[in-house]
């Protein structure tokens, strides 16, 4: 009877909530249509992990806060409706008690679904799973015109569902995607293997996601680190129901440098698979230690809650408007610094030598790898150049290697603008990868367009913001408008 009066539960509250679902999309449309036509379309949103800082505006913000929430999880068929501005803090915490988790969960905890689907996401299990946007059945949008539409692979529609990944928000916005699910175990076993050179650490790391295997032993998540061109490491995860125990480094210890410390013996390390999910987030990776966080003195009285990736970028954009770090270099007569804050996908057979180059050219360490393989099929009758995903056009059956790197870059006496971004862009595009858009972009227009598919975005764009209500992709994602 208990089991029942629970499924009658969730089933009322699951119609309640798609009732409220329902209004908030009428209201919010009715809201879009209503700005004026010379208004910049914003969405009032409290968090952020776009790296283009733009200037605020006067006009007022598209409320979006009723599509924040999980509207309905069905742990049989693995499937969750969630609303597009729902962070995958909240969807981990609803799907992990059902034994679940989605099929790639952002390394930081306030990316949202809708987010990740119009950017990019990426994580240790997209070598497995690709990336978030491959694992969307379907998504509710409230396209540039103003109409609301659900897209699927093969509805009328599939044109938008296809193309919206890559699209930043210049075609419309996710209100509600249905994404489908995995089952975990409560733990994963890490290992992390040394590597002394970046071609040896590519080919095993191709080796490795090809067989999702090492040394007998079952891969379920892959990544890395290089700390410098003679120091990199693979960090191999498996899913596991027992744990002789699990380390927190949400306190005192650091995870990235645990990794150096667990490398190449002893019985590796055991993470809950909570804690496995947000490792990067504490630390927001490694750059935590700007704030003088990690350092001995500082790190005990540094509150946990305040350990998260949502603060620090909190920092950088009161850094941003207050010119506060650019100023104190500047009296301290220390060099300027260009920002230099990306990340990159290069095919794995090409992975050392965007390494070699990086180390070379920039030299900023440490730089995160993280392997990736589109999941989803070329579709049959496709053309040699057609792409699932037009607007990040990755080849199918190919293994690529995401390298994350974010700091500053001393800069010299008359380097052109941008000057340290412009080789990455230039060397990303030299050997055929390409770079994700949520931070900074420097390419000109038409170089921009060819690498991003401009006659696929155009058709796009006819047909779903006829008006040009919304930003185009390269005004917002290049100009920063």
């Amino acid at each position: 009877m208990a089991t029942r009066q629970q499924g009658t539960d969730r089933a009322t509250g699951e119609r309640s909530g798609l009732a409220a679902h329902i209004a908030a999309v009428q209201r919010l449309r009715r809201e879009y249509r209503a700005l004026p036509a010379d208004a910049p379309v914003r969405l009032a949103k409290p968090t952020s992990n776009l790296f283009r800082f733009r200037e605020p505006t006067t006009a007022p913000p598209l409320d979006v806060s009723a599509f924040s929430g999980v509207l309905s999880i069905d742990p049989v068929e693995r499937l969750a409706d969630v609303g597009g501005m729902t962070t995958y803090e909240d969807l981990v915490a609803a799907t992990l008690p059902h034994g679940l988790m989605p099929l790639v969960v952002p390394q930081l905890r306030t990316i949202t679904l809708g987010g990740a689907v119009t950017g990019l996401g990426i994580e240790s299990s997209s070598f497995r799973n690709g990336l978030p946007h491959e694992s969307v059945q379907e998504m509710e949008i409230l396209t540039g015109g103003g109409d609301v539409v659900t897209a699927t692979r093969d509805n009328e529609h599939a044109d938008l569902f296809h193309g919206f990944p890559n699209s930043y928000g210049t075609l419309g916005y996710g209100l509600r995607l249905r994404v489908e699910l995995e089952p975990v175990s409560p733990y994963v076993h890490l290992r992390h293997l040394r590597f002394h050179d970046a071609a040896e650490a590519m080919d095993a790391l191709a080796r490795i996601c090809a067989d999702a295997e090492h040394d007998g032993q079952p891969v379920d998540f892959v990544d890395g680190v290089a700390f410098g061109p003679d120091e990199l490491y693979l960090s191999l995860a498996r899913f596991t129901d027992q744990a002789p125990w699990a380390s927190d480094y949400t306190g005192t210890d650091i995870y990235y440098r645990s990794i150096q410390r667990h490398a190449g013996h002893g019985p590796g390390d055991y993470l809950t698979i909570h804690d496995y999910l947000w490792r990067w987030d504490t630390d927001w990776f490694w750059c935590s230690r700007a704030f003088g966080t990690q350092h001995p003195l500082v790190r005990p009285l540094w509150p946990r809650s305040l350990k998260r990736s949502d603060v620090y970028r909190g920092l950088v954009a009161w850094d941003r408007r207050t010119d506060f770090s650019r100023l104190l270099n500047h009296y301290r007569g220390r060099r300027p610094q260009e920002p230099l804050i990306q990340d990159v996908e290069v095919g794995v057979e090409r992975g050392a030598e965007f390494l070699e180059f990086f180390h070379a050219e920039i030299g900023m360490t440490p730089v995160w790898m993280c392997p990736l393989r589109l999941r989803e099929p070329r579709p049959a009758g496709a053309g040699e150049g057609d792409h699932v995903w037009p607007l990040y056009p990755l080849d199918n059956d190919r293994l690529y290697v995401n390298f994350g790197f974010w700091g500053l870059v001393d800069m010299k006496p008359r380097q052109r603008r941008a000057h340290h971004n412009r080789l990455v862009e230039e060397e990303v595009a030299r050997l055929g990868g390409h770079k994700s858009l949520y931070s900074d972009s420097f390419y000109p227009e038409d170089e921009f367009w060819r690498l991003y598919n401009g006659p696929a975005y155009s058709r796009l764009k006819e047909s779903y913001d006829p008006g040009g209500r919304l930003l185009d992709l390269y005004a917002k994602c290049v100009r920063n408008r």
